[in-house]
């Protein structure tokens, strides 16, 4: 079974009533502190003529710089609207951009994908926390039928103590700002991936983890004293041997 119509409803919600510029929601950092950051750690271990797919990619914010740096860039998201919002903000078409679910049970539209683009690369931040527990073998079915046997995947994912930075700045002054006040009203339900859990998905996919550590998420938020936020996190090289 696929994502959940209700999921799908959400995130189309959100988007839906997003402008769609890079930033607005919570987690669009620019790609200076996000992507810009993430990359080293996915080089020495990547072939730099493959492309790469950029899971999760919301407006395209991080697709756009990963176009710079790779022979092609392909954003896929689960809402059609949040598609509709990349393929706006770039007008030149320096990265392509698709509607996706990465849960599907067969992988049928990750093995599409993988047929038309070859073995790629995968860049995803933080989209197995925000999938229900029991779709998350599924999205890393899809990440190892996207890398095949040449591709390599860069996956991050905040760590439990996540949620307590998230808390504390829900209970400043003002209470929630307007961008967690929106994750809340579209019924977006950011869960929490186990210590270890990621690890063994990928490898539960027939992926051998390369290389892992501690990182952080920069959100495009600040805290009451005008410091940026930035979530505990771990990342994972992952790849075929």
């Amino acid at each position: 079974m696929s994502v959940s119509d209700r999921y799908r409803t959400s995130w189309d919600g959100f988007w839906e009533q997003s402008s769609g510029e890079p930033g607005e929601p919570f987690w669009d950092a620019d790609p200076a502190r996000t992507a810009a950051r993430d990359l080293p750690r996915l080089t020495p271990y990547a072939d730099p003529g493959l492309p790469i797919a950029d899971l999760g990619c919301g407006n395209g914010t991080q697709t756009r710089y990963l176009a710079t740096r790779f022979p092609r860039a392909v954003g896929v998201d689960l809402s059609a609207a949040a598609v509709v919002h990349a393929r706006r903000a770039d007008p030149e078409g320096t990265a392509a951009y698709e509607q996706l679910d990465l849960a599907d049970a067969d992988q049928a539209p990750a093995r599409a994908l993988h047929a038309r683009l070859g073995d790629t690369h995968v860049y995803m931040r933080a989209v197995l926390h925000q999938s229900d527990p029991e779709d998350r073998p599924a999205v890393a079915a899809a990440v190892a039928a996207l890398v095949g046997a040449r591709g390599r995947a860069l996956v991050l994912e905040p760590t439990g103590d996540a949620k307590r930075v998230i808390a504390a700045i829900a209970e400043q002054p003002g209470g929630p700002s307007l961008k967690l006040r929106r994750v809340k009203e579209h019924d977006l339900r950011p869960g929490e991936v186990a210590e270890g859990e990621v690890a063994a998905l990928l490898r539960g996919a027939g992926l051998t983890v390369l290389e892992e550590g501690p990182t952080t998420l920069a959100m495009s938020e600040n805290r009451a004293d005008g410091s940026p936020v930035e979530l505990p996190a771990r990342w994972f090289v992952a790849g075929r041997p």
